[in-house]
C-alpha cells in the first residue's frame, strides 16, 4: 500500500507549457480521502511551490530547494542549510563563468546581483521571493542553496567549474540552464529518507517520480521509482518504472492506474 508520493515539478508534473493538468486536483482529493501524502520534490523555491498550490497548500507537502528545506501543512521539518563561508567561495567561483550567473537561494527570499533581463525572467519563474542586491556575499539569510543559471549549458560548462568543492557541497544539475550547490549529502532523496524516518514510512511504500539529473537520488528513496518517458536517459537506467511523458500527464496517469 502506497503511502507517501513525491513527485518533480519540471519536466515532470508540469508539461511544456509550465502547466498543471486539471485531472491533478481531483486525482489530489482522492490521494487526501485514503490519507497518501503528496509532495512536490523540486529545485523550486519553497514560496514558488506555495504559490502554485495555493488552494492546497494545507494538506500537502513540499520539498524545496532540492531536499534542503521541507514544509509539511505550514510546519518546517526539515532544513539543510549550506555553511555561509562555503556559499561566498562558489559566488566568486560563478561570478568567472561566461555567460551565467549566480542565484543564492536564502531561506526567507532568492537574491541574485544582475539585471540581466534573461536572469530576471528565469529567475522570476522560479523563485517567488527574489532581490536584486549588490553584492550576494553579504547578504543575511539562511543559505539554502547556490544555483548557477548557465546560459551555455549547465552539464557541459558550469557544472566543470566546481570539481575541487565537490568533496564539499553537493554538486548537482538539475536543469539544462541550472546548476545547483547544497550542503554535501543533501539532495531529495536524503530529505525522503528523513521524512520517511519521521512519518515511519517504509521504501515500498513509497513513489517518486522524476526527469532529471537532481531525481537520481529520489529514484533510489523508493521502490516505486518512476522515470518520465521524456527523462534524461541516465534516469532512466535507475528508475524501476516508466510513466508517460509531463506533456502526456504522465504523473497523474500512473496515480490512477497504479494507485488509485
Amino acid at each position: 500500500m502506497i503511502k507517501f508520493i513525491a513527485t518533480d515539478m519540471d519536466g515532470t508534473l508540469l508539461n511544456s507549457n509550465n502547466e498543471i493538468h486539471a485531472d491533478f486536483y481531483p486525482m489530489f482529493q482522492s490521494l487526501k480521502e485514503k490519507d497518501i501524502i503528496f509532495a512536490a520534490a523540486s529545485g523550486r523555491q519553497y514560496y514558488n511551490l506555495l504559490e502554485r498550490f495555493k488552494d492546497i497548500k494545507d494538506d500537502m507537502m513540499f520539498i524545496a530547494e532540492n531536499g534542503t528545506f521541507v514544509v509539511y501543512k505550514g510546519k518546517e521539518i526539515i532544513v539543510n542549510s549550506l555553511k555561509k563561508n562555503i556559499a561566498k567561495e562558489l559566488i566568486k567561483i560563478g561570478r568567472t563563468i561566461p555567460n551565467s550567473y549566480v542565484i543564492l537561494c536564502g531561506k526567507t527570499s532568492a537574491y541574485i546581483e544582475s539585471h540581466d533581463e534573461r536572469l530576471v525572467k528565469q529567475t522570476a519563474k522560479y523563485y517567488e521571493r527574489y532581490k536584486i542586491v549588490e553584492d550576494l556575499t553579504v547578504v543575511d539569510d539562511d543559505i539554502l542553496k547556490v544555483t548557477i543559471c548557465d546560459f551555455d549549458g549547465a552539464e557541459n560548462n558550469s557544472n566543470k567549474y566546481f570539481n575541487d568543492y565537490r568533496d564539499k557541497v553537493q554538486v548537482t544539475v538539475s536543469g539544462k540552464i541550472w546548476l545547483d550547490m547544497v550542503a554535501k549529502g543533501i539532495n531529495k532523496g536524503m530529505a525522503i529518507n528523513e521524512i520517511q524516518e519521521l512519518l515511519n514510512i517504509d521504501y515500498k511504500e513509497t513513489m517518486v517520480f522524476g526527469d532529471y539529473l537532481n531525481d537520481l537520488e529520489m529514484m533510489e528513496s523508493a521502490y516505486y521509482s518512476y522515470a518520465m518517458a521524456n527523462a534524461h536517459d541516465t534516469l532512466k537506467k535507475v528508475a524501476r518504472f516508466m510513466a508517460k511523458s509531463n506533456d502526456e500527464n504522465g504523473v497523474v496517469q500512473a496515480i490512477k492506474n497504479y494507485v488509485l
